[in-house]
């Protein structure tokens, strides 16, 4: 669910600059940093964004400016009374201690700050509002090309890692075969254990009693469901459009048959084979926070 995205752009005097990421989290947590003068716009680039993303924590920051641009000069009138009134009471103050001032010229007045000012017609914000949302769309296609790209790539670790779990799950099943023999003459003393001190127990529950410790030792639902899970996740992953949170639920499952497979396991090599498939579904956990 990472992605980064910068683009510029300028319409009538103003120009701008985009810039969109997002980094990997449960849902969709967009937060939008634009110019709230601009009618309209923020909530028109939440709805496109809702609508192109599933995943992530989104941030997208606009930045705008006016661009300096030639325009009819004229005159402020009020600011020029000011002046005119100012320099008029200078002139008296002179005259009446004696002091003759050279006369003020035009140019003289006009340089004073705030006399001469460039007129600029107001923007129409709807426009602009317009402007910009046309514009983000090459930016959100810029930002989706980039997640792309790296699911491509994520896509490629998946599925090297589900092999990893195909494989480590054959091997439990070969080693589950191989310790058929102990875990039979282990059922057997168990057996003996139980048959020695029967005396007065009640036929049913001893019944119930081994049959539990042959459950205990079976790994063979285990193993279906592992290959059951592997089978689903490639299917997921075939699949067009999000499939994050479906994936995040089957990694839970993966985990669940691990664990009882370890607590099932009696032999320390059916118990290592558990292990490394413990390691390798928390790694495909990490990833699968990248999937949209």
């Amino acid at each position: 669910m990472t992605g980064f995205a910068s683009e510029r752009g300028a319409h009538a005097g103003y120009a701008w600059v985009w810039e969109l990421r997002s980094v990997n989290g449960k849902g969709l947590d967009l937060r939008l940093r634009v110019p709230d003068w601009i009618e309209g716009l923020e909530a028109g680039l939440r709805a496109r964004l809702t609508k192109a993303l599933a995943r992530g924590n989104v941030s997208l920051g606009l930045r705008v400016q006016a661009e300096e641009q030639g325009g009819r000069l004229r005159v402020n009138t009020a600011q020029l009374d000011d002046v005119l009134a100012a320099m008029a009471e200078v002139e008296a103050r002179a005259m009446a201690q004696g002091l003759s001032l050279a006369p003020a010229r035009p140019g003289d007045v006009l340089s004073v700050r705030g006399v001469l000012e460039t007129a600029s017609a107001e923007q129409d914000t709807a426009e602009l509002s317009k402007a910009l949302m046309a514009d983000f769309d090459a930016v959100l296609a810029a930002f989706q090309a980039m997640r792309a790209a790296e699911g491509k790539a994520l896509h490629g670790v998946l599925e090297a890692q589900l092999d990893e779990v195909s494989r480590l799950t054959d091997e439990a099943a070969l080693a589950a075969e191989a310790r058929r023999d102990d875990m039979a003459a282990a059922l057997r003393a168990s057996l003996a254990r139980v048959l020695d001190n029967a005396d007065g127990v009640d036929e049913a529950r001893l019944t119930q009693e081994l049959a539990m410790i042959a459950v205990k030792s079976d790994v063979t639902e285990e193993i279906d469901r592992l290959r059951t899970h592997v089978t689903a996740a490639r299917d997921l992953l075939a699949q067009d459009g999000a499939v994050g949170r479906k994936l995040d639920f089957l990694m839970q499952e993966f985990n669940r048959e691990a664990n009882t497979l370890c607590s099932k396991a009696q032999s320390s090599g059916l118990t290592s084979i558990g292990l490394a498939l413990k390691a390798v579904i928390d790694q495909m956990r990490e990833q699968v926070q990248n999937v949209e």
